[in-house]
């Protein structure tokens, strides 16, 4: 004679080895994505209260093979300074000049035009960002 085998109610008796393992699957993966959500709203929070210098490039203007002007809007705290990194590249995408340039001006909002002297003639110009110190 075959033993039959009877099934037990599903649920009925606790949850199985599987369903645990998913709720842990499940918790794991909500920490995780609450942790990740905080850490992307830290930067961002600090990428933008904490940038204390910002610039925009206006224009730039390629006056002959070896000099480009570069035109600049700066924005800051009053009182701070900071350097802005600018840089010219020539058709091929060859980098030709790239200059530190100094912002000591006490005003909060600054307009001035910026001189790179290129090894090559320059194609275009680019602000690669400004920093407080």
């Amino acid at each position: 004679m075959s033993a039959v085998r009877e099934q037990l109610p599903e649920g009925r008796y606790g949850r199985s080895a599987d369903e645990a393992a998913d709720r842990k699957l499940r918790i794991t993966g909500a920490v995780l994505g609450v942790l990740f959500l905080g850490l992307l709203g830290w930067f961002g929070w600090h990428y933008v209260v904490d940038n204390k210098i910002s610039a925009e490039m206006i224009k730039f203007d390629v006056v002959s093979a070896t000099e480009v002007q570069v035109h600049l809007e700066i924005r800051k705290d009053e009182g701070v300074q900071g350097v802005c990194t600018l840089r010219s590249r020539s058709e091929d995408g060859v980098e030709v000049a790239r200059k530190d340039v100094r912002i000591d001006d006490p005003g909060t909002r600054i307009d001035r035009v910026f001189t790179l002297r290129t090894t090559a003639h320059a194609t275009s110009a680019e602000l690669m960002g400004c920093t407080a110190r």
